[in-house]
């Protein structure tokens, strides 16, 4: 009933239509999200291998293997998605022009997200995260900001590519 509405004052006022890059101009774009979700899954990873030790599992056990591969598969689709929203929404001709490797990079995130989520191999979701440190390393360069490494102080304390903030 609303959509009519304004669908019938669109058409007699005629709205300026507005345009934006992405499905909501925000502007706020940050790799973070992607690298702690791949963190997660490398400590998941860790969890799933200390699991499997004690075979054979009791019932609590059963669950408990249930509940940490369904968060693998989710932080998995979470890199991916916050991946894809920067590639797609913030990454133009001038950013490819400045790093060709970026849609190479992208679909290696992709391809090995994929991999990382099918099995539980901690190499693969640290060479995963190796590769969205680059993907971090690149957007903040992008924005003009320099970048420093430095270990998470949470496991699985793996080193994350971080922006160097002025104050």
């Amino acid at each position: 009933m609303m959509y009519q509405l304004l669908k019938k004052l669109d058409y007699k006022l005629q709205f300026e239509t507005a345009a934006a890059h992405c499905d909501i101009p925000c502007k706020i774009y940050d790799p973070i999200s992607a690298q702690i979700a791949v963190l997660t899954m490398i400590r998941l990873v860790d969890l799933l291998n200390e699991l499997q030790e004690k075979t054979p599992f009791n019932q609590e056990q059963k669950v408990q293997f249930i509940r940490l591969v369904a968060q693998k598969e989710l932080h998995g689709s979470k890199v991916k998605e916050e991946i894809l929203v920067i590639w797609g929404d913030y990454i133009k001709e001038p950013q490819l022009e400045m790093f060709p490797e970026l849609h190479r990079l992208v679909h290696n995130i992709m391809t090995e997200t994929s991999k990382a989520k099918q099995i539980v191999d901690k190499e693969i979701t640290l060479s995963l995260l190796a590769k969205v440190n680059r993907f971090a390393d690149i957007f903040w360069q992008t924005k003009g900001q320099s970048t420093f490494v430095a270990q998470c102080p949470y496991p699985p304390a793996q080193s994350l590519v971080y922006p160097l903030l002025n104050s």
